[in-house]
């Protein structure tokens, strides 16, 4: 597998692409694991690596996002990154775990050292390559779900919200979360681009920013696009392009992606109504 690493980054334009590109493949074999221990039988996929592998949005991403199916009971997280684990180490990766699970969303970090040494990558042999896998247990309800079978590096079949909850949820991300992430940006501008994506579904963004405790405008079908556009008007657009940069695909995008730009695509897309 590390053989076929180092054949799908011969292609890398540069370094950061190569890395990049190897931790998708990564978290694609990582996906298949999960799928084979079963853990797609309750946790919904989502996210901006949900948007990469099921519908080629043009960025990187780092983390494998999920919700737990509600209400499905308990979480054995241990022991499905144990699965993981042992197969990653069968594969000749040395893979180290982390996990946090004090809170309502668990994570579990596998660290891979001195891969990105061994593939040409890195100076440092002790350089680690880090992945997170996270699952909210305590997901708001509303979210719709639906499988797609995909082939990215292997096959997929992925459980995970449909169109109009994985906007909402990334809506509600913009909305709750207390910095800027330009990737939730760059995202959205992907989403407004897109004059057939489905309207956001209202009612599970309503319960996920409720269980937030969003202190904004009450947010309806009618004016969400109003109140992002004001939430827009007051971020640090230099913060959104820093954080975006090394993970988008081709770069001019950055160009497009302007404060201007995106209030046009929220006052001028036939599903907004600012």
């Amino acid at each position: 597998m590390k053989d076929y690493i180092k054949q799908i980054n011969a292609s890398a334009a540069n370094e950061l692409q190569a890395r990049n590109m190897t931790r998708e493949y990564l978290q694609a074999r990582i996906l298949q694991l999960l799928q084979e221990s079963g853990a797609f039988a309750t946790w919904i996929f989502h996210g901006g690596t949900a948007l990469r592998f099921l519908y080629r949005l043009p960025r990187y991403s780092e983390d494998l996002d999920f919700c737990l199916l509600p209400p499905s009971g308990t979480l054995n997280l241990a022991n499905t990154v144990d699965y993981v684990q042992r197969a990653l180490a069968a594969e000749n990766y040395q893979v180290e775990i982390k996990t946090s699970g004090k809170t309502a969303v668990k994570s579990a970090w596998l660290r891979f050292p001195g891969l990105l040494y061994e593939l040409g990558l890195s100076s440092h042999q002790n350089e680690i390559l880090s992945l997170k896998l996270e699952i909210d247990t305590n997901a708001p309800g509303g979210g719709k779900t639906t499988t797609t079978i995909i082939r990215r590096h292997v096959l997929l079949n992925l459980f995970h919200y449909d169109q109009p909850s994985l906007l909402a949820g990334k809506l509600h991300a913009i909305f709750s979360r207390p910095y800027t992430k330009g990737r939730d940006l760059f995202d959205l501008f992907w989403y407004l681009s897109d004059p057939l994506w489905p309207d956001p579904n209202i009612e599970f963004l309503q319960q996920a920013l409720k269980q937030s405790r969003w202190s904004g405008h009450v947010v309806h079908s009618s004016n969400w696009a109003q109140v992002m556009a004001q939430k827009i008007l007051t971020l640090d657009w230099k913060k959104v392009i820093d954080d975006l940069q090394p993970f988008v695909e081709r770069k001019n995008d950055l160009l497009m992606l302007t404060r201007e730009n995106m209030i046009k695509l929220l006052k001028k897309s036939p599903r907004c109504k600012p």
